[in-house]
């Protein structure tokens, strides 16, 4: 990314950029300021943007290889072409690109294997994007939040990030969220975050278990029928409570194994800040009725695959 930054700056482009990952906040970020930098204010004739599979390499080279119109440049902005996965002769292509074109690809998958993938790495430039570290995104939700005039201490930062999940799109608006709901304050707080965010699907999983894990039956029960209110599947949701769980067995026996938190972290998929919480609520449950609790999951699923169990009532039973 630093090195696209730098390109903006001097004006001077790669013929080719590619943009690949999970992370389409980061994606449509850089894709933007690539097209606002190098077409400036010149005409819509001077872009093409193409998208999917099926696109026409011939249509692409020929408008590639046009003189741009009263501009520095021709931008071409092509997505999920599936270029990068599949053999293609665009490959060859990529060398010969003129001086006056700048190709942008903004890709999911990439094989980095791929001629296309090699090509665009030797001639052009790649960026992965899938997402930042933990402090990454606290920085930028702080710096998000000071341009709004707010402030928010690193705790609370925790909070929302778990809260929220680590999306940087749904992020963002959960922030836009916040601003507007603290107008006249300059802090935001806890609270403000419970009152506002939208909490994630995950979330509402863990204190389902935690609830589960305390002998709160009437409480899973009742987070559950808030999930069915919000037109969440009962099949999602009970594999859902099947990951909480597996999660909860890798998390003891990493635990008992004396791994740091942040091997758990990793094994697990949850940022470190979060770990603790996931060890706390695996001590409440023992090895074996996590065990027990996997398998009869797991027996539901197969007797409602098999149409002799309601899908909402196998969740119903595990959760009772």
């Amino acid at each position: 990314m630093k090195t696209i930054k730098e390109d903006i700056k001097n004006r001077e482009f790669k013929r080719v950029y590619l943009l690949y990952g999970t992370e389409e906040y980061l994606k449509r970020l850089y894709k933007n300021k690539l097209k606002e930098a190098v077409l400036q204010d010149s005409d819509a004739m001077n872009m093409a943007e193409y998208a999917g599979k099926g696109i026409d390499e011939k249509e692409v080279r020929e408008f590639a290889d046009t003189l741009p119109f009263f501009a520095d440049y021709h931008l071409l902005i092509l997505e999920n072409t599936g270029w990068f996965k599949t053999s293609t002769d665009f490959a060859d292509y990529v060398p010969e690109l003129p001086d006056t074109a700048v190709l942008v690809f903004v890709e999911t998958e990439v094989d980095k294997r791929s001629r296309m993938f090699k090509a665009v790495k030797e001639h052009g430039y790649t960026c992965e994007m899938n997402g930042m570290t933990e402090q990454e995104l606290k920085m930028w939700v702080a710096s998000l939040l000071k341009r709004e005039e707010r402030k928010i201490t690193e705790a609370t930062v925790e909070f929302l990030l778990e809260q929220v999940g680590t999306d940087m799109a749904k992020l963002q608006n959960e922030l836009e969220k916040l601003v507007c709901y603290t107008m006249g304050r300059d802090t935001i707080t806890v609270e403000d975050i419970k009152q506002v965010c939208s909490e994630q699907l995950t979330g509402k999983i863990f204190a389902m278990t935690e609830a589960m894990a305390q002998g709160r039956k009437k409480q899973a029960l009742e987070l559950y029928y808030d999930l069915i209110a919000l037109q969440e599947k009962p099949m999602g949701i009970l594999y859902m409570i099947q990951r909480q769980f597996h999660f909860l067995l890798i998390v003891k026996e990493m635990k008992k194994n004396r791994a740091d938190k942040g091997s758990i972290a990793s094994a697990i998929g949850v940022p470190p800040f979060a770990v603790q919480k996931y060890m706390s609520q695996a001590d409440r449950f023992r090895t074996e009725d996590l065990k027990k609790l996997l398998d009869y999951s797991l027996t539901l699923e197969k007797e409602v695959k098999s149409g002799n169990l309601k899908e909402q009532l196998a969740v119903e039973l595990l959760l009772g």
